[in-house]
């Protein structure tokens, strides 16, 4: 119990820092400075030792079937670390932030699912490599690389977060059932990505040892 306490926490955490860089891209008119800025999130996750699940579940590959119950968990936490966050910042001067949120919801609604779905599978390929750069890099400069650069790509290309968007949905004041299907597609997406490279390295790859 106290380890998932411990999950749960980490995971909460991870929503306050989620929302973190959410509120500064939505107070961004650049959107290219607002990209950039947003992975402070990120930084923090990595460098505090938090846990976000898209940086997460690609390791699902690598475990046993447990190791679903810890990303469950990671996911709720999460959301309501989002959730928090998004609740906060809608009682500060900060709130009219929402409407430019709204606006970013709009188009995600207005898109298929299908879309939506494919969108959260590059994303998840580009936070898997970010975690996974971040813990093998040993360059600092590439270890900064490694998490600026994958989220910069997945926002100005406009591909699906399931826990970034977990904040827009809450400080758009959003939430409806549709919303949740919508969320449970992207998080799909995002952990098809995610266990993509994993995968493809594990069973088809051939190790750089093996080759010599």
């Amino acid at each position: 119990m106290k380890r998932v306490i411990d999950i749960f926490l980490r995971a909460l955490m991870t929503g306050f820092a989620i929302g973190i860089g959410g509120a500064v891209y939505l107070s961004c008119d650049n959107k290219y400075m607002g990209s950039f800025l947003f992975g402070t999130g990120l930084f923090v996750i990595l460098s505090f030792g938090f846990n976000l699940f898209t940086g997460k579940v690609g390791y699902a590959v690598e475990n046993k079937p447990s190791y679903i119950l810890d990303l469950i968990v990671i996911w709720l936490g999460n959301l309501a670390g989002t959730a928090a966050m998004g609740g906060m910042l809608l009682c500060t001067r900060i709130a009219p932030i929402g409407e430019k949120a709204a606006q970013i919801c709009d188009t995600k609604f207005n898109d298929n699912l299908l879309s939506i779905f494919i969108l959260a599978i590059f994303c998840g390929m580009l936070m898997f490599i970010a975690a996974d750069g971040y813990k093998k890099i040993e360059n600092p400069v590439g270890k900064m690389l490694a998490i600026f650069l994958p989220v910069m790509a997945f926002i100005l290309s406009g591909y699906e977060h399931c826990i970034a968007n977990m904040f827009y949905f809450t400080i758009a004041k959003v939430w409806s059932v549709n919303t949740v299907i919508y969320l449970m597609v992207m998080t799909l997406g995002n952990a098809a990505g995610g266990m993509f490279i994993p995968f493809v390295r594990k069973f088809f790859i051939q190790p750089e040892a093996a080759k010599k």
